[in-house]
């Protein structure tokens, strides 16, 4: 007897995005399905793989996360290139954690210094990310913009609070933006509809749901995801069918079970593998959901990613 799986007629789309260097043709989006439902429609662009940069050396990673850069520690450029060369980052985000106001609290004018320096040692898209002041990022993102015209890069987080001003400086100088909310399929559109309407082409935005870790709220985030991505591909709704983007490492690294010592916690087992796990599940279940860019810290989850959307292609 023949058994027939059932499908689902899709009759939305995610949109097909490029980023970075338009000659290198490199897109994220496209879905025709839900998440690596390869039976019902079709993906033609895998989803992609960032790896986190700072523009400061860390003060609190976990040591078994420090030791895959020592040698480029503190140097920016050093360390987009070894994530690039050695590591074979899809893209690179480059974290701005030196501008926060609660922190060294560094210029618009330092920050587009680095910025600049590292968009033109890799050859791979270049995302900015904030340090999510809304008002700092607003001055540095939009600085950021205009100084690097023609890198078509990609900033955010932006935010309802800054959107006009990092909204419009994208515009100008042909950016892509991060369109940052809470965990909300309601402040995700409206935020986008606020970017549409101020001008923002659909081709440069990419939806930040917000995620939390493994253990840190990961259901609510997935359940969201798949409201969007439900929305977007069955209800036609066009102003989320706009690929998403996770920054996983971030929260993966920072819950103190990735942090915890052999001598502190020997119940949870090795820490070199520990917080490699927590954050290679937090991005295998973030996939499911729909993302279509993840932004990873430790090589070996890079590694580890690259297996897994090998076999699920």
């Amino acid at each position: 007897m023949v058994v027939e799986v059932p499908k689902v007629s899709y009759t939305g789309k995610i949109r097909a995005i490029p980023l970075g260097d338009p000659a290198k043709k490199l897109f994220v989006g496209g879905d025709g399905a839900y998440p690596f439902y390869t039976f019902e429609g079709g993906f033609p662009n895998a989803p992609r793989i960032a790896m986190e940069v700072w523009d400061i050396a860390p003060d609190d990673w976990a040591e078994t996360l420090k030791a895959p850069f020592q040698d480029v520690w503190g140097d920016p450029v050093a360390w987009a290139r070894k994530c690039v060369q050695e590591y074979g980052a899809d893209m690179i985000d480059l974290e701005l954690v030196s501008t926060d106001p609660n922190g060294l609290n560094r210029s618009a004018q330092e920050a587009v210094k680095t910025i600049k320096l590292v968009a033109e040692a890799v050859d791979v898209p270049l995302i900015v990310y904030g340090s999510t002041n809304v008002e700092k990022d607003g001055d540095v993102l939009r600085m950021a913009c205009e100084a690097c015209e023609g890198k078509h890069l990609i900033v955010g987080p932006v935010q309802e609070g800054n959107y006009k001003k990092i909204g419009a400086a994208a515009i100008a100088y042909k950016h892509t933006v991060i369109a940052n909310t809470p965990i909300d399929i309601n402040l995700a559109k409206q935020l986008n509809i606020l970017l549409g309407n101020l001008g923002v082409p659909d081709s440069q935005i990419l939806i930040d749901p917000t995620t939390g870790g493994l253990g840190y709220g990961i259901e609510y985030t997935y359940s969201v995801m798949e409201r969007i991505r439900m929305a977007a591909l069955v209800q036609e709704d066009e102003k989320l069918q706009q690929p998403m983007i996770c920054n996983v490492g971030k929260e993966a690294w920072k819950t103190k079970e990735a942090k915890l010592s052999a001598a502190n916690a020997p119940e949870l087992g090795d820490p070199a593998s520990r917080g490699v796990l927590l954050e290679a599940l937090t991005a295998e279940t973030l996939l499911l959901a729909g993302a279509n860019i993840l932004i990873l810290r430790h090589p070996e989850t890079v590694t580890l990613i690259r297996k897994l959307l090998q076999d699920l292609a």
